[in-house]
Formats: C-alpha cells, sequence, structure tokens
C-alpha cells in the first residue's frame, strides 16, 4: 500500500479494500455481502437514474488516543435513512441490518482509519437505490444498499477557520413541503449552480432563505445554520432542512454547557443581532462563518473581525471532537466502538 500523507488529505474519495452490500427483492432484505469491486452492474432503466429513487447517508470513524476506532451515531444516521426511504417510498433498511453493514466496512478497512492527531477520519457513505428496470413513475420492487468508506480531510479546505458565505435569492434549495427534509441527491443536484457561483464570487457557500417568503434563514448548502447570541444556541427550523445529526447533538451539547437551544423561525434581520454564526454537519462539523453578504440587498452582517472563530463555537467545536475521539467520556451514548 502506498503511504498515505493522513495530515493532507483533501474531502475527497479514495479507493479502499473493501465495500458492503445488500439486495431487497421479492419483499425481503437479503445477506450482507463483502465485496472489491468498486462498480455497481445496473440496468438502464433503474428507477434511482429516471425518478430519483435514492438516497444516502455521511458518517465517520475516529481512531482514538487509545487505537481504539469509534463510530459516531450510527443507530441516528440509520433512522434518517429510513425516514428518506419513508419519503421517497424506497424499502426501508432495518437498523441491525445497516449496524452490521456500518461495522463490517469499517473493520474491513481498518487500515484506511486514520491515525490519531492526524485531523483526518474515515468517512462512511451508506446509499439506497431503486434498482428495478421500469418506465413509469411508480416505486422500485427492488433496491441495492451499498457502503463505502474513503479516509477524509477536512471538507472546507480552510479547516477550522471562519469563511464568507452568502445570501442569493434567486435560488431555491427544496420547496417548503418538498424533499427538503430528506438527504436525497436531487437536493443537492439543485444547489450546485448557486454554490459553484458562490465559489467563483470566493464565498464558501451560500445561506439560502425559505422558498416561499424569502425571509426566513433555511440552510447553507451542505449544511445547517445556527447563531449564538446572550448564551443561546439559536438554529432555524422549517419544513425544507435536512435534520442534521451534527447540528442535533450540537444543541444537546450546549444544553449540557448550561446554554439555552431556541430552534425556531429566524428571520433574516436577525443575524445582525447574532455574536457568532457557523455551519454544521457530518463534514465540516462546524465551520465557523465570517461574515454573511446579502447580494441582493447589499447588506454585510459581520460575526468574526480578526479571522478566528468565536470562543462558542470553539467550545462546541472542541466538545464534539473530544467525545468523537475518545479524549473524552460520551455521557449521551453517541459512540460506537468498534471491537
Amino acid at each position: 500500500m502506498e503511504t498515505i500523507d493522513w495530515s493532507n488529505l483533501s474531502f475527497g474519495y479514495m479507493p479502499t479494500d473493501y465495500n458492503v452490500r445488500c439486495t431487497y427483492k421479492n419483499g425481503a432484505w437479503g445477506e450482507l455481502e463483502v465485496c472489491t469491486s468498486d462498480s455497481i452492474n445496473l440496468h438502464m432503466a433503474a428507477t434511482c437514474l429516471h425518478y430519483g429513487q435514492e438516497g444516502f447517508e455521511g458518517l465517520k470513524a475516529f481512531r482514538g488516543r487509545d487505537g481504539r476506532i469509534r463510530i459516531f451515531r450510527l443507530e441516528e444516521n440509520a433512522a434518517r435513512l429510513q425516514s428518506t426511504s419513508r419519503g421517497i417510498l424506497m424499502a426501508e433498511l432495518p437498523t441491525e441490518k445497516f449496524r452490521e453493514a456500518i461495522l463490517t466496512v469499517v473493520k474491513k478497512n481498518e487500515r484506511f482509519v486514520p491515525p490519531y492527531e492526524s485531523g483526518a477520519s474515515l468517512y462512511i457513505r451508506p446509499l439506497l437505490i431503486g434498482t428495478s428496470a421500469q418506465v413509469g413513475v411508480k416505486p422500485a420492487a427492488e433496491y441495492l444498499f451499498v457502503v463505502f468508506v474513503t479516509p477524509v480531510g477536512p471538507y472546507f479546505k480552510e479547516g477550522f477557520k471562519p469563511t464568507p458565505m452568502c445570501i442569493l435569492r434567486q435560488y431555491d434549495r427544496a420547496a417548503p413541503l418538498g424533499t427538503g427534509i430528506y438527504k436525497v441527491g436531487g437536493n443537492y443536484a439543485a444547489s450546485l449552480v448557486a454554490g459553484e457561483k458562490a465559489h467563483e464570487m470566493g464565498y464558501s457557500a451560500v445561506l439560502y432563505l425559505d422558498a416561499k417568503e424569502k425571509k426566513y434563514i433555511d440552510e447553507c448548502g451542505p449544511a445547517n445554520f445556527f447563531g449564538i447570541r446572550d448564551n443561546c444556541y439559536i438554529t432555524p427550523q422549517s419544513t425544507s432542512i435536512l435534520p442534521s445529526i451534527t447540528n442535533k447533538s450540537l444543541m444537546e451539547i450546549a444544553r449540557s454547557m448550561g446554554m439555552t437551544v431556541e430552534q425556531r423561525r429566524i428571520p433574516e434581520e436577525e443575524l445582525a443581532t447574532f455574536e457568532e454564526a457557523g455551519a454544521c454537519g457530518t463534514a465540516a462539523v462546524i465551520s465557523p462563518i465570517e461574515r454573511i453578504d446579502d447580494l441582493d440587498e447589499n447588506r454585510t452582517y459581520i460575526f468574526s473581525k480578526d479571522g478566528r472563530p468565536g470562543a462558542v463555537c470553539e467550545r462546541l467545536y472542541n466538545k464534539l471532537r473530544a467525545i468523537q475521539y475518545g479524549d473524552e467520556p460520551d455521557p449521551f451514548g453517541w459512540v460506537t466502538v468498534v471491537e
């Protein structure tokens, strides 16, 4: 195996040794299969290709100081994939089957779990797709569940440093009663044009407003949004936001630190009152926001003047990472240790 430069990994795909698969047909899930091929044999009329019947998850495994591997919030990811399956009428994968697949793929690819303190982790990507060949809009009768892994560095190349974001009103990420609350590829496809435009202008991401009224904060392209004010963690509530497992975890950590937590609609003007702001998700954990430029209204909201993360963001980030790596106790029962 070629030597991997663990501390300079990008957030991208690197081939690993094994992936795990499971097929649903005749109304039942089959046995797990360990596979070395990184290709899928797919019928050209598969429902995932024509009608978007596909959902995925993202979770991580971390190697601790003690050498043990810990997987973060495995059951919560299983539950979210089940919610996505209900949302777009796919067969639901049982939690136990999900758990077995994740543990198997991590153990089989143990040599790709980055060392402690390298700043890298093992990214785990479960994928569920409709595979039946059909022309006509209806749910598939057969499904394929695949899990692959790849070692990754930080999602934003700047790492834990504040970056600028922008508001672009001419784009929507998801409709209020659409698929925004499910982790499906279409939501990400819908964010590509706005995201590229933002990158060209020097921003790390777009902060979307609600699609209906363009008055309230929704989420950033790849992550949930939160603001900090007066020892309070405030994050949007909306029917078009993906329920981020990282955000859920940060809310619990904030409460455990004595902060109050509010999950509610946030009007755009309220951005002016926040002392700190951040985007959060599995890939980035927390990406502190330096400023948000509302390009249509010619307004700027500043959260970091010295290029450094705010104290609360830093505290939350360090606490979550300490639990993920096993540096601190896990009072919430979030971590699965790979035996």
